[in-house]
């Protein structure tokens, strides 16, 4: 038997159910025992976070890597995870306990890759709706808006179009505009938080 089947044979089979904890709208399990749970199986794990912000939203997203070895054999998988708060929101400018918070988040995320309560993320980052709506691109008119947005914020069609993973603008499917336009939104609104207006003193009627 490969690896990778004993590895999810035997985590999918353990129950999670008296460990999920709920915050606002997040279920989830404890880091703690998560991590328990693959020490007491595979205790030859090693895992690693890397961290991306994004420059035109001052988000943070972490990514996790994990590393299961037993005998001869190896598996890894990887998970990643925008800094939310607990109405599943993703974070403007994280402090570390925020940061800290959703790197324990993502390594569970990650744990659940190899089966351990993979059953508490079935369907969280599918929105039917949205979905659907993914199929198609942005009209013209909301090309030129987002064009806007870019001369505004100093963003780059290039920074824009590697956030999304398209070859141009034109290429963004409808599901996202909404997301496109908040986060440049964001971005134009702490700029404008950014500039202080001066004004000139005044010192009075020198007569």
């Amino acid at each position: 038997m490969s690896l990778s089947k004993q590895v999810w044979q035997t985590l999918s089979a353990v129950d999670v159910s008296d460990h999920i904890e709920k915050k606002g709208k997040l279920s989830y399990l404890s880091w703690a025992w998560a991590y328990g749970i693959m020490m007491e199986n595979y205790p030859d794990l090693h895992y690693s976070f890397e961290q991306d912000r994004c420059e035109f939203t001052n988000t943070v997203e972490i990514s996790c890597s994990v590393l299961v070895n037993e005998k001869d054999q190896s598996m890894i998988r990887s998970m990643w995870l925008p800094v939310k708060d607990f109405q599943n929101k993703a974070i403007v400018n994280p402090d570390k306990f925020a940061i800290n918070t959703t790197k324990m988040r993502c390594l569970v995320k990650c744990f659940a890759m190899f089966g351990l309560g993979h059953h508490i993320y079935a369907g969280e980052d599918i929105n039917p709706v949205v979905a659907m709506a993914a199929e198609a691109v942005i009209t013209p008119d909301q090309v030129i808006v987002l064009q806007d947005f870019f001369s505004r914020t100093g963003v780059t069609e290039k920074q824009f179009c590697k956030k999304f993973q398209i070859d141009a603008v034109f290429d963004l499917k409808a599901g996202f505009y909404d997301r496109a336009s908040a986060m440049l939104i964001e971005k134009m609104a702490s700029l404008e938080a950014e500039v202080k207006p001066v004004y000139p003193v005044n010192k009075g009627n020198p007569h």
